[in-house]
């Protein structure tokens, strides 16, 4: 590379800062690289005429200038040329040097080295306290002592679940810098310097997610740990946060926050006891409007030595919930009044499929002429086969696990009245994937709206 003049060098920087050439003529006209031309002018803009002045090559920088030049590179964001000029450093290949040397090998290694060629003497050995003097002892009792504190901090990592990591090594050491020297503590760990150094450096780094972190944790609250990491990821885009669902899942789990599993529901078969219905859904799940395809069928719930039976209508077309009913038997009226609340949500036109399974209640003639006088089409399941009701099944499983497994219940009327508020929350705010983000109350609402 050319090696230019002060002369030469004030005359270009002048000429750009007092003229309206532009850098490229300028660079031209005295015969100068453009880009150093920039550099040129954004050092002296910085620094003046000091930005020129020669610089003794074996110039030693102290550790404390150093570190400061890399802590402005990590704090502040910048690049190595940006702290070149900054700091009115000649080369950049020299903070890159420091750089490399505090990653790889530790604060130690930026230490000045002393001038010129170094002296040759023959190698001494180093003073060793003498094998059972008081020194020899008092060492090998602090060497004890560090040890001991390392393998008791070590100890309390053991006690969870998984391996020590070299992250929670370098945590203890930091912990115990104070007391006794990393040297030494690096040692007992195991792990090399620069691996401490390395991920104290990323311990310090800020979280990058700690507000999506508070939003997960708001989602998961509100919610009442009903959410896993999907739908809380599609709750995420509809506040503005688009991370990726695996993201998500990692967040979740570094914050220790897990969704419920679902349990079997109960069945009501017993046996042929009127005329049954052929399977007219045949597992066909989709719906393309409200109220052409319903599925229903009956769970009972076991709370404080009794029990409590649940019958629903689920509309397939978006999975809401349009009528159910309570009764502490599984008695006919458990369905029938079932019944009575659907009829009241039918517009004129709308002829559904009622689907459910061979359970007695819907065998029975009550149930038939019931259905047969709103111009309803009865469909039964296959006997023994649950999944030709897997939506209902789904239903039910979401039920168990987002409220009877999740929370506590004072009474046999503290859980009625909570069944009630889950069943508004799951038709009103309980978002599913393919509905686009939307509970199933807000995509009725939105597919009659574009309609």
């Amino acid at each position: 590379m050319a090696k230019y003049s002060l002369e030469t060098k004030l005359a270009a920087v002048n000429a750009y800062l007092n003229g309206v050439e532009s850098f490229k003529d300028i660079a031209k006209k005295y015969n100068v690289n453009m880009t150093m031309l920039k550099k040129w002018v954004a050092k002296f803009r910085a620094h003046g005429l000091a930005a020129f002045q020669k610089r003794n090559t074996y110039t030693n920088y102290s550790v404390e200038f150093k570190m400061d030049v890399l802590n402005y590179i990590n704090e502040m964001g910048a690049s190595i040329e940006e702290a070149t000029l900054v700091f009115n450093i000649p080369a950049s290949t020299t903070v890159e040097n420091w750089k490399y040397l505090f990653e790889t090998q530790g604060i130690d290694a930026l230490q000045p080295k002393a001038k010129g060629r170094p002296f040759m003497k023959k190698e001494t050995k180093k003073n060793q306290p003498i094998e059972g003097s008081e020194e020899a002892l008092r060492a090998e009792n602090e060497q004890l002592r560090m040890e001991n504190a390392y393998l008791k901090k070590l100890q309390g990592l053991n006690s969870r679940e998984g391996k020590v990591s070299e992250k929670d090594k370098a945590q203890i050491i930091y912990e115990l810098r104070h007391e006794y020297r990393i040297i030494d503590l690096v040692k007992a760990a195991d792990i090399p310097r620069s691996t401490y150094y390395y991920w104290i450096k990323q311990m310090n780094r800020p979280d990058k997610y700690s507000e999506v972190k508070e939003v997960i944790q708001q989602i998961f609250d509100e919610h009442q740990g009903r959410y896993g990491y999907r739908r809380i990821t599609m709750e995420l885009r509809n506040r503005s946060y688009v991370l990726n669902h695996k993201t998500v899942r990692r967040l979740m789990r570094e914050m220790n926050l897990v969704c419920l599993v679902r349990i079997i529901k109960y069945r009501s078969y017993h046996g042929k006891v009127g005329e049954i219905a052929p399977n007219i859904l045949d597992r066909d799940f989709q719906a393309t409007k409200p109220n052409e395809k319903w599925v229903t069928d009956v769970t009972e719930f076991h709370l404080h030595g009794k029990k409590l039976f649940s019958s629903p209508i689920l509309d397939l077309y978006n999975g809401e919930i349009i009528a159910y009913n309570v009764e502490q038997r599984p008695v006919y009226p458990l369905v029938s009044k079932m019944l009575e609340k659907a009829f009241k949500t039918l517009k004129e036109g709308d002829s559904p499929i009622l689907h459910s399974d061979q359970g007695w209640q819907y065998q029975i003639k009550q149930y038939q002429k019931a259905l047969k006088e709103q111009g309803i089409t009865q469909s039964i399941s296959r006997k023994g086969n649950c999944l030709d009701n897997a939506a209902m099944e789904s239903f039910f499983g979401l039920l168990k696990s987002e409220l009877l497994y999740l929370k506590e219940f004072k009474s046999m009327e503290h859980f009625r009245l909570e069944l009630e508020n889950y069943i508004h929350y799951y038709n009103h705010k309980r978002i599913k994937e393919k509905l686009n983000g939307m509970s199933p109350a807000q995509y009725r609402i939105h597919a009659q709206e574009v309609a």
